[in-house]
């Protein structure tokens, strides 16, 4: 039995909560997870997991034994992240969470250069506006925007990305054109449902160095982002992409921007997306993990290169 093995299935399984959770974040069968913990078992000569079909808890002994062994994988990880080499080769599974529209947008055409770049690593990506949880869906590394960033992980922002407000030529020549934020009140305005928490993601400007929330006319609302630039690309009303996203439809003129950064009566600009990259813990931040980050940061900012 591979001792080392056996002792991260175990933690795997603790910290997810379940056989199958483990398998999961291990890339292994439920089965296979089983039959180590149960190798691990016998060759400690103690009972570990209190199973039964219902749940699964730690026995009296098994959390004695996860509090001694409990950082042994990530120390591991960490030691051998160390004292690798820039020409190592990086290998094993690295998965990604990020919200939708910035894994199907950003990431996941840049997924293609970091893959062609490290043949061994199998990489997953994982795209949800839903809430993430590292241990218990596996994950190594998530990409976050503010509102999802929550106490105990380790956030470092790489990027902060425009956003446009924006409207079909058609829906403006119907209703006219807003002079400032202030008259999004008297116009169709269509919001983003966050999932997380089903509230409004606001829409937020910067005046004269102060954020502040303007005051918006929702008659239309989604909780997918491509859904209202295609309701906006029919002359449904005003919304708020992001650059990524609005940028062939500003570039062939389905929709045009609204608010630019000029110098005008109202001063007033629309605050930019900050995108964070995410870890567990510091230990968790292995040279897989870190050569992603740089990888990605570099790209980034090669396309959005000021802090807006």
């Amino acid at each position: 039995m591979n001792l080392l093995a056996a002792i991260a299935s175990f933690i795997k399984v603790v910290e997810s909560g379940s056989i199958v959770g483990a398998a999961k974040a291990l890339g292994v069968s439920a089965a296979a997870v089983s039959q180590t913990i149960n190798r691990l078992e016998t060759h400690l000569g103690v009972r570990l997991l209190q199973r039964t079909t219902r749940r699964m808890a730690l026995t009296e002994n098994g959390a004695v034994y996860y509090e001694k062994v409990k950082r042994i994988a990530a120390d591991l990880e960490s030691a051998q992240s160390s004292i690798n080499r820039e020409d190592s080769e990086l290998q094993g599974r690295l998965s990604i969470a990020s919200t939708s529209a910035f894994g199907r947008h950003v990431l996941a055409p840049l997924i293609a250069g970091f893959a062609a770049q490290h043949p061994r690593l199998l990489i997953e990506l994982s795209t949800t506006d839903g809430k993430i949880n590292h241990i218990q869906d596996g994950i190594d590394l998530s990409l976050r925007i503010k509102p999802q960033l929550e106490d105990g992980i380790v956030a470092r922002k790489i990027v902060s990305l425009p956003f446009i407000m924006c409207a079909a030529p058609a829906y403006l020549q119907r209703a006219g054109w807003p002079q400032s934020p202030d008259d999004l009140q008297n116009h169709a305005c269509l919001a983003f449902r966050y999932p997380l928490d089903g509230r409004f993601l606001r829409w937020s400007f910067i005046r004269d160095g102060q954020r502040y929330d303007a005051d918006i006319n929702a008659t239309a609302i989604s909780d997918d982002i491509d859904a209202l630039t295609q309701m906006a690309i029919h002359g449904a009303g005003i919304t708020r992409l992001a650059e990524f996203v609005a940028a062939p439809y500003l570039q062939n003129g389905q929709l045009l921007p609204l608010f630019a950064q000029r110098d005008d009566a109202t001063h007033a600009v629309v605050e930019p997306m900050e995108i964070f990259a995410c870890v567990q813990e510091r230990a968790a931040m292995t040279a897989k993990v870190r050569a992603f980050i740089e990888y990605l940061t570099e790209h980034l900012k090669q396309r959005w290169p000021v802090d807006f």
